[in-house]
């Protein structure tokens, strides 16, 4: 179960709040989960009850409630019923998003151009809102001062792996992407204090991911896990945890769609992040391979002088 967030940070926004439901319900208890869907469900609702009434609403307990609450990252329920009354206030004035429809088998392609569209774009904005960025720094300066990198990932989660490492490698960084897991514990293997390895993994349990993460993490590695299940058993071998969001789940939209959408935007950010800090080689870098890419697109014009056959 994901650790309950600590009195001393900043809890979650309004708009935000909605976003941190989805992505923690299904890590949740059962009795968790019903009040997390009743104040997403019905937040004006919900902000006009007592705890004791949203106990009575849910069919849950009082310490549920609140327990539900310092899960979703408030001191306490009172706090919750501000947010709630914030998320209200949103959605009346029309600027919260609305929860898209799930694509049926007959939906004209028009229709399925939308609902994606705004899948992805539901998707993206939870994962900013979600996004811890203390987190996020931290591990963008450990990955600035990183000796190697090494990724972790299979499936939809090894693509986005090594989106991360070419961009990382553009860069200067020494950066590996390993969708094997075989490879990727013998490389965990040889890390040390200084290195850097990350698990991509939406579920959070995937083995052939965590076990290489928990080598690193035994060898003394910084180790990073972006996961849409921060309480899942990725965590427990991760320094600094990043949180993606995903979509809800349908037949014709699986979870690893939005799910590798909202880890893209992680890594973007990561990537982004690493070059600021290390301006003074990564501009330099970028340029260079811009340009090697320009001469290999257009080999007949990198040679200045020579005639054109």
């Amino acid at each position: 179960m994901p650790a309950v967030a600590s009195a001393a940070e900043a809890p979650p926004a309004p708009a935000a709040l909605a976003a941190k439901v989805r992505t923690l319900a299904p890590s949740m208890t059962r009795s968790m989960q019903r009040v997390a869907e009743a104040v997403a469900g019905d937040p004006a609702g919900c902000a006009a009850l007592t705890v004791t009434g949203l106990a009575e609403l849910t069919g849950t307990s009082e310490a549920t409630v609140v327990r539900t609450s310092r899960l979703l990252g408030y001191p306490g329920y009172r706090d919750l019923r501000l947010a709630l009354a914030g998320l209200a206030a949103h959605q009346q004035s029309g600027r919260a998003p609305a929860v898209t429809a799930d694509i049926a088998v007959d939906d004209p392609i028009a229709d399925v151009v939308a609902k994606l569209a705004q899948d992805e774009q539901q998707t993206l904005a939870d994962t900013a809102a979600g996004l811890d960025t203390v987190q996020l720094g931290a591990a963008v300066g450990a990955l600035a001062a990183a000796r190697r990198v090494e990724i972790y990932g299979v499936g939809a989660s090894a693509l986005v792996g090594m989106d991360l490492a070419q961009k990382l490698q553009r860069i200067g960084l020494f950066a590996h992407a390993h969708s094997d897991a075989h490879l990727a514990v013998t490389n965990a293997v040889l890390l040390r204090a200084g290195d850097v390895a990350i698990a991509i993994t939406h579920s959070g349990s995937t083995g052939d991911t965590i076990e290489p993460l928990r080598v690193a993490f035994e060898h003394g590695a910084t180790t990073i896990a972006v996961t849409g299940r921060p309480g899942g058993p990725v965590a427990q071998y991760a320094d600094h945890v990043l949180t993606t969001s995903t979509a809800r789940e349908s037949e014709l939209r699986p979870a690893a769609m939005s799910s590798r959408t909202s880890q893209l935007l992680v890594v973007d950010c990561l990537f982004v992040g690493v070059a600021q800090r290390t301006y003074d080689t990564a501009g330099p870098a970028l340029s260079a391979s811009y340009e090697a890419l320009a001469h290999r697109h257009h080999p007949r014009t990198a040679r200045q002088g020579t005639p054109t056959p």
